[in-house]
């Protein structure tokens, strides 16, 4: 399996409120890169992240060894601890006694099907601290959601 490093970032203004996703994907064997962005008008942080994620995952051609670099760490928990648990009690989560539907069931489960596909290892990177690649994401995650402000304003 070719060895591929993800770069992503969700972005909102308000949350929720205008929204952008970026990712940037990197094969480090043949120096390819892409990088790519886009918003919605009206999510939340959370959606964003995902979304950069699921993005991000759907541009590989073929099943791959990707290392996640995010610094999401509602993406990073999702994956490594509670997805598992969420699918055997049918994608719902304990509150207290009771189990309630979880929020993004949509995106999780898109993000669970492509996970079928890769082997997905996340790296929790400090978000807002020089890291050059999350720094671009989230450049191009707020530059993606601008294009709706400025909709709003007129």
């Amino acid at each position: 399996m070719k060895k591929v490093d993800l770069y992503t970032d969700g972005a909102c203004s308000g949350n929720p409120g205008p929204g952008g996703w970026a990712f940037i994907l990197r094969c480090s064997k043949t120096e390819k890169e892409l990088e790519r962005s886009d918003g919605d008008p009206d999510t939340t942080n959370n959606k964003m992240e995902l979304t950069a994620v699921i993005r991000g995952l759907e541009a590989l051609r073929e099943p791959c060894e990707v290392t996640l670099h995010a610094d999401s760490t509602y993406v990073g928990q999702g994956i490594t601890s509670w997805m598992a648990g969420w699918k055997r009690r049918g994608w719902k989560r304990k509150d207290g006694s009771k189990l309630v539907p979880i929020k993004n069931e949509e995106l999780w489960r898109s993000l669970d099907q492509l996970m079928q596909t890769h082997s997905i290892l996340f790296n929790h990177v400090k978000g807002h601290d020089g890291h050059l690649e999350n720094e671009r994401c989230d450049q191009l995650a707020v530059q993606a959601y601008q294009k709706y402000l400025s909709r709003r304003a007129q």
